[in-house]
């Protein structure tokens, strides 16, 4: 059983930044993709940026490109999001996910194990 904490959250000003963590505990395969979605108020979630846990390869949405960094840490099954020149349309809730085949893609119907997500907020 694998469960994803998210930690990193917080209040910022309009071009600041924060760096969102994902601890994952339980028995992650090597070639699980993990990703990052946002849900907006009052509006649908959206995946952000994913990445391949063994080639690094990654993905991001085109609403956060340029501005958003997906890294990891394997030796510490963790993964980060380091997010840049906020914008008030990035305040949200922030879950890091995990699936055996995402397919690199967003389709949240690929991604098994979920977070409990951690509050963003840009003024």
């Amino acid at each position: 059983h694998v469960q994803l904490v998210e930690s990193g959250g917080g209040s910022v000003q309009a071009g600041g930044s924060l760096r969102l963590s994902c601890l994952a505990s339980g028995s992650l395969p090597s070639n699980y993709c993990m990703g990052w979605f946002r849900q907006a108020p009052g509006k649908e979630r959206e995946g952000l940026a994913l990445i391949y846990r063994n080639m690094g390869n990654h993905l991001y949405a085109d609403s956060v490109k340029g501005r958003v960094r997906i890294s990891q840490d394997s030796a510490k099954n963790t993964i980060f999001l380091q997010m840049n020149n906020l914008r008030p349309e990035d305040t949200g809730k922030y879950y890091c996910a995990a699936a055996t085949n995402c397919g690199f893609s967003f389709r949240e119907d690929r991604y098994t194990y979920w977070g409990q997500g951690t509050q963003v907020t840009v003024s």
